[in-house]
């Protein structure tokens, strides 16, 4: 697959995940966290926002890969 089709999949994928990660953080958010302490609170919301990242990290790297050459 040529790499201008990798990164268009993989910009696609990219933001498919972060709509999807970011509706489920703030669900789980409005669900769970409402009677909680404002410091667990801000844990949880530097972990959900930062924890889109590891599975970022794969469609990244698949869509650096070089062209196999001819």
């Amino acid at each position: 697959m040529p790499i201008r089709a990798r990164k268009l999949i993989g910009t696609l994928a990219l933001l498919v995940l972060a709509v999807v990660w970011a509706l489920l953080a703030m669900a789980l958010a409005q669900s769970a966290l409402t009677d909680i302490n404002g410091f667990v609170a801000a844990i949880y919301y530097v972990v959900a926002g930062l924890g889109w990242v590891l599975p970022a990290m794969p469609i990244v790297s698949w869509m650096a890969k070089p062209d196999p050459s001819p």
